[in-house]
C-alpha cells in the first residue's frame, strides 16, 4: 500500500509538472505566432534546458516570393554571432602554439601601418579593445558587389591613427573580427571557410552550415528582408542588396536552429573543444561597463550583474537578426534566428524568461 501511494505522488507530481510545461510551450508559441505572421518573414527558435531541447519551434516563410515555410534546418545569416566561431578558430591555433593572442600585427600583417601593427594585439582585436579604425568609409566600392576581409585590410592597412590607445577602452569592431579571419587564413594556410569547415562545422556534425561566398550554394536557405514599419511592407535585403553582407570573420556563417544547438552543446559539454578554450571564450575579458559588470569573452558579451553570470551575442546582417541568450551555470539557452527585422529579439527573450524564470 506504501509503495502504490508514493507511485501514485510521482505520478500526480509528473502529471501537474507536465501541465505547467504545457502551459509554458502554449503562452511562448501564442507569443510568437502573434509577432510572426504565417505568411511573412519569420524566425526560428529553440530552448533548450540541460542539453535538451524543450521547445522548438518556426514561424513565417524564407522567401516571401516562394513562400517555402521555415523549419528547424532553414539556414539563416547568423550576423555576429558568426564571432564566435571566429575566436574559437584564434583558441585553437593558439593551443596549438601556432600564435600567441600577444602576438602584434606586424607579425601578420606587413602591409599594415607599421605603427599601428606593432602596437595592436590579436588579443585586442579579440576584445574590441584595439581602437582600430572602421573600415566602411575607407573602402573603394567603386564596381564592387561583394566586400570581403581582404578588402577590408586594403582599406585600413595605410591608416596611421586608432579610436584611442589600444587596450585602453572599448569599441566594437567589424574590422577586428575581419582582421581575425585574415589571420586565420595567413597562419593555417586554409581559406577561412575551409579552416572552419574541418575544424569546427564537420566535427560538430555541421553539413550544412557554410560562410557566405559568390560561388557556393547555400541549401534551404532563408532570404533577409527589411521591415518598413511606415508602409507595412518587406523589403529584400539579402547579400545581392549590401556590400558589407560577405565579410566573413565578423558575420559570413549560414547556418540552422538545428545545426547551432549541436555548436553550444559542444561548449557545454567540451566535446572536440578543450575546456580551456571554451572557459577561455566565455569569460570576461575586458569591461565594457564596469557599474553593469558587462564585459566581453572572446565572441561572446558576459553580464555578471547577477549570479550566475549570463553570456550572450546579437547578430545584424542586411534583413537578418540573431540572438542567443546562454547561463552556461544552469546549462539554459535561448537561441532565435530570424529573417526579417522590426521585431527586437531582446524583448522576445525577456517575455520568454518572464515564462520559464519568473522573478528578477
Amino acid at each position: 500500500m506504501r509503495i502504490l501511494l508514493i507511485a501514485l505522488m510521482m505520478w500526480t507530481s509528473l502529471l501537474t509538472q507536465g501541465q505547467q510545461n504545457a502551459a509554458h510551450w502554449h503562452k511562448i508559441d501564442s507569443l510568437f505566432q502573434t509577432v510572426y505572421k504565417n505568411d511573412e518573414p519569420g524566425a526560428s527558435i529553440a530552448i533548450v534546458k540541460k542539453e535538451k531541447a524543450i521547445f522548438k519551434n518556426s514561424y513565417g516563410v524564407t522567401d516571401v516570393v516562394t513562400r517555402k515555410k521555415i523549419g528547424s534546418s532553414t539556414n539563416f545569416n547568423i550576423g555576429s554571432v558568426t564571432k564566435q566561431f571566429t575566436a574559437m578558430a584564434i583558441l585553437q591555433l593558439n593551443e596549438e602554439r601556432k600564435i600567441s593572442l600577444d602576438d602584434k600585427l606586424s607579425k601578420f600583417f606587413p602591409e599594415l601601418n607599421k605603427r599601428i601593427a606593432e602596437a595592436i594585439t590579436v588579443r585586442q582585436l579579440l576584445t574590441h579593445s584595439s581602437g582600430i579604425v572602421d573600415h566602411y568609409d575607407l573602402t573603394n566600392t567603386t564596381n564592387m558587389k561583394h566586400a570581403h576581409c581582404s578588402d577590408v585590410l586594403n582599406a585600413v592597412k595605410n591608416t596611421d591613427s586608432t579610436y584611442f590607445s589600444p587596450g585602453s577602452n572599448y569599441r566594437y569592431s567589424n574590422t577586428a573580427f575581419c582582421l581575425l579571419a585574415l589571420i586565420v587564413e595567413r597562419v593555417s594556410g586554409m581559406s577561412y571557410s575551409t579552416y572552419l569547415k574541418q575544424n569546427i562545422f564537420h566535427p560538430l556534425g555541421m553539413r550544412n552550415t557554410t560562410v557566405w561566398n559568390e560561388s557556393d550554394k547555400i541549401v534551404n536557405k532563408a532570404t533577409g528582408y527589411e521591415y518598413d514599419d511606415t508602409t507595412r511592407t518587406f523589403k529584400r535585403s539579402d547579400a545581392e542588396e549590401n556590400i558589407f553582407f560577405s565579410t566573413e570573420g565578423d558575420g559570413g556563417i549560414y547556418t540552422s536552429i538545428e545545426e547551432y544547438l549541436k555548436w553550444l552543446n559542444a561548449l557545454q559539454t567540451a566535446k572536440i573543444f578543450s575546456l580551456t578554450n571554451v572557459n577561455l571564450a566565455r569569460s570576461p575579458h575586458f569591461p565594457i561597463d564596469k557599474e553593469k559588470k558587462l564585459s566581453y569573452g572572446y565572441g561572446w558579451f558576459v553580464d555578471e550583474s547577477s549570479p550566475p553570470p549570463i553570456v550572450y551575442h546579437t547578430g545584424s546582417n542586411g534583413g537578418f537578426r540573431a540572438f542567443t541568450y546562454t547561463i552556461p551555470g544552469e546549462d539554459y539557452v535561448i537561441v532565435i534566428f530570424s529573417n526579417r527585422t522590426g521585431v527586437n529579439l531582446l524583448n522576445l527573450i525577456l517575455e520568454i524568461n518572464k515564462i520559464l524564470r519568473p522573478g528578477p
